[in-house]
């Protein structure tokens, strides 16, 4: 088969793209910890309130600026349903949700989970503007689904 001079320019070109694409998003992910939410295990959706950490959901300092959002979703309700923290926390929030595919979306960042029955879901963020910011719902949980929602005060 015989190529022409610019078809083999187009393949080098597309090539070095899909490499860069590629060792781009590892390098993101492994070297500055930026990849997507992770679960970081299975838990029994039964029985959640008896669970550690889950039998006590709330904020909790772990260190100097530093926070532990434990957190249920269930049938429109997150809870708590109010979080308040400082400028510049940084905050490890641990979901799971009893019932059903619940979305945790804090609007106005990139903050964005999935959170699955029996699955305990891991996401963080550092909150570097203060305000109110909404939490929403965005997978479809049912009748209720538009109701689903808390906010996140930073002060």
């Amino acid at each position: 088969m015989n190529l022409h001079r610019y078809e083999k320019i187009w393949l080098a070109l597309a090539g070095a793209m899909l490499v860069f694409a590629i060792v781009y998003s590892g390098f993101q992910t492994l070297a500055l910890s930026d990849g997507p939410p992770s679960g970081v295990g299975i838990i029994d959706p039964e029985k959640i309130e008896e669970t550690a950490p889950f039998d006590n959901p709330g904020v909790f300092e772990v260190g100097d600026n530093e926070y532990e959002v434990i957190m249920i979703l269930r049938a429109f309700s997150f809870e708590p349903n109010e979080i308040n923290i400082p400028v510049g926390a940084k905050v490890d929030f641990f979901l799971t949700s009893g019932d059903v595919f619940h979305g945790f979306q804090v609007v106005g960042t990139n903050l964005n989970a999935m959170v699955m029955p029996g699955h305990i879901q891991e996401t963080k963020h550092t909150f570097t503007k203060p305000g109110e910011y909404l939490v929403v719902c965005n997978e479809y949980c049912g009748v209720g689904h538009q109701v689903m929602d808390m906010k996140i005060t930073v002060k």
